[in-house]
């Protein structure tokens, strides 16, 4: 059979059904909004706010600022399609996609295992803390969470594309998924790919074993605090990050994991969502609801901004 990728391939979203299309495109663009309203206010309120300029917050500013480009990658491209009737997308377009989504769900992962080194200095090692996390670590910290983020996406890019596809062009999801690519590719053209999510399964076992150690050493460190107040202070600092992480993981890595499938479900996109979709949206409204600096913060950007119309 031809190869699909020179022209392009077909999504089918969510449902055949123009009227469902249009409510799922709907619901989209509803959660779309609300994404970016959450993570634009965290990253203004941080970056306007002096006593938010610390190493917890630039990360926090950072991790929405990945937020509003991680869903970014594929909502908006959804609800089109969903709003113009039509689930083509060009080889270009499809590329692109899977490229700028892996760096996002890679660059994510990285993102919350250096927050998760940030809290660990921070409750067991607070008189060392402004030495650890100076403004350089800072930094590099970042550099190195983007930096992994394109390794990944350009290695999974690389070895899905330069396969060839021989089975039918249509992909039951949303948006380029790479899983649902490989089911189009050739016999025995996948073994490249193998390799490079061996690469990855290796990286995020990482992230999940440093992640898991700096929380085991953190509640052990808060559980012998003396004081009520340093433990409530402490775990409401940790527990949203937390939470993030264990969503965030436990959906994608069940999402590769569960085997693969023939026939597509309302599973499989279901899952999809849940670590594409959910994350974005939940991460401002996590930290932001149990960060009494971060409500502060947004109070006085509102007053600010109310300030300014009423001038």
């Amino acid at each position: 059979m031809a190869n699909f990728t020179m022209s392009g391939f077909l999504l089918m979203g969510f449902s055949a059904n123009p009227e469902l299309g249009l409510f799922h495109a709907s619901l989209f663009l509803v959660l779309y909004m609300v994404a970016l309203t959450g993570n634009i206010l965290i990253i203004t309120a941080v970056s306007m706010d002096n006593s938010l300029h610390s190493p917890m917050y630039f990360f926090l500013k950072h991790l929405s600022f990945l937020d509003l480009c991680y869903i970014s990658v594929t909502v908006p491209r959804s609800i089109y399609n969903s709003f113009m009737h039509s689930g083509y997308i060009s080889i270009g377009e499809c590329i692109v996609q899977c490229f700028a989504l892996i760096l996002c769900s890679s660059a994510e992962l990285s993102m919350l295992t250096v927050m998760s080194y940030d809290r660990y200095v921070a409750i067991c090692l607070p008189l060392h803390y402004e030495i650890i996390m100076d403004v350089s670590t800072c930094v590099h910290g970042v550099s190195g969470v983007w930096v992994s983020g394109v390794i990944s996406g350009t290695m999974h890019t690389v070895a899905t594309f330069s396969m060839h596809f021989c089975g039918s062009h249509i992909i039951h999801q949303f948006f380029c998924d790479i899983p649902q690519l490989l089911k189009l590719s050739c016999a025995n053209e996948y073994i490249r790919e193998i390799g490079v999510t061996c690469f990855v399964a290796i990286m995020v076992f990482l992230c999940v074993t440093l992640i898991g150690l700096s929380y085991i050493q953190i509640f052990s460190t808060v559980l012998r605090m003396p004081s009520a107040e340093g433990r409530t202070k402490a775990f409401s600092t940790c527990l949203p990050h937390l939470a993030v992480v264990i969503l965030f993981i436990s959906t994608g890595v069940f999402e590769f994991l569960k085997p693969p499938s023939d026939s597509p479900s309302a599973l499989d996109i279901l899952l999809t969502i849940m670590y594409t979709v959910v994350p974005p949206i939940l991460n401002p409204m996590i930290y932001s609801l149990r960060n009494k600096a971060i409500k502060a913060a947004l109070r006085k950007v509102f007053q600010r901004t109310k300030a300014d119309l009423s001038c």
